[in-house]
């Protein structure tokens, strides 16, 4: 088992003010398991991440940088000049102390949040607008980061970290530099019980199964599963299988599909 712990980590208790209820649904719908393996977990609460930065032109000072159970990013407590508390996403380079702003003539330094039009080609950026206004939709996953590409007259280009090129509004704001805790990925569970503290249940290979429980059940010992392709408990093919709608309404932003993995 690995547990990473981040060295710009704060010891503070979670702001009380910006923490909200979160219930815990398991998977369940009326009762019965609509999403199989989820159940348990350690009680939570939901940290109310201000993803809009919608503060413009007021500077932020970082009071902390604390970890968020529901997200693998780390997430930054701002304490603005006016006296308001905010959370945001932290990304990285954001330490205590450091001060940062959202703002369309936001200096280009990383934490510091601003327009696309604004930002120079080829510089990392994260927690993107997708729509302007909305707040930030795309890489806002931990260690996670896209490059902006190009800018025309009305989009840019974004390279994101799949391979997909896809066009923006110049006029969305995004955060310079990547998403915070990017040794995320080299964290080992190491145990089932700390599989059971994030509310993950044991998953029963199909193969170990009965016929009548899955496609992949029943024969004598160990054996393929005798099919063409894998498939889900309920017969629809499990891997390889695009569930993308054909005439999606955002295909014609996407101007390069993501690299498949080989």
């Amino acid at each position: 088992m690995s547990v990473v712990k981040p060295d710009d980590l704060t010891d503070k208790k979670p702001e009380k003010k910006l923490l909200a209820k979160l219930s815990q649904k398991a998977g369940r719908a009326n009762g019965k398991i609509a999403v199989r393996h989820q159940g348990g977990g350690h009680k939570r609460r939901y940290r109310l991440v201000d993803f809009k930065q919608d503060k413009l032109d007021v500077p932020g000072k970082i009071a902390a940088i604390e970890k968020d159970p529901n997200r693998s990013a780390l997430i930054a407590l701002v304490h603005y000049k006016d006296g308001e508390k905010r959370y945001v996403l932290a990304s990285e380079g954001m330490k205590k102390d450091v001060v940062i702003v959202a703002s369309e003539n936001a200096e280009i330094k990383k934490g510091n949040r601003t327009k696309l039009k604004n930002i120079p080609s080829g510089t990392i950026i994260c927690n993107i607008e997708m729509v302007i206004g909305k707040g930030g939709q795309i890489v806002r996953s931990a260690g996670s980061g896209a490059t902006l590409m190009a800018i025309d007259e009305k989009m840019a280009q974004i390279k994101l970290s799949s391979g997909e090129i896809r066009l923006i509004s110049r006029e969305c704001f995004a955060t310079i530099g990547q998403v915070s805790n990017f040794e995320h990925s080299a964290e080992k569970i190491g145990k089932a019980g700390r599989s059971r503290w994030k509310g993950v249940r044991p998953a029963v290979r199909g193969s170990a199964m009965n016929p009548v429980d899955h496609p992949h059940g029943g024969g004598e010992g160990r054996q393929g599963i005798g099919l063409k392709y894998p498939k889900t408990p309920w017969g629809k093919a499990a891997l390889g299988k695009k569930t993308r709608k054909k005439s999606k309404y955002s295909d014609k932003f996407i101007v390069k599909r993501r690299t498949k993995k080989k």
